[in-house]
């Protein structure tokens, strides 16, 4: 039996877009997780070799929508971006 709660949903590279995608999915009901390894908690931001790098896990049983509202996530990020 798989005791398991929660699956990786994404990686995100930085903590604040990982705080952000957290806010978008608790706002529509998904309650997440973060993961980053300590170095990362630094007040200066550290990308080398994936330790910048946040893994969002969900349930899983709320997997599917979670990957639904990740993709509109990414897709208003990348409008914002454009502007």
């Amino acid at each position: 039996m798989d005791k398991l709660r929660y699956e990786l949903l994404a990686e995100i590279n930085g903590r604040l877009e990982a705080d952000l995608l957290k806010s978008f999915l608790e706002a529509n009901d998904i309650p997440v997780e973060l993961f980053q390894e300590s170095v990362g908690h630094t007040s200066i931001p550290v990308m080398i070799d994936g330790l910048g790098r946040v893994q969002v896990f969900v349930p899983k049983e709320k997997i599917d929508e979670a990957r639904k509202l990740l993709q509109e996530f990414k897709n208003d990020s990348s409008e914002d971006e454009e502007k």
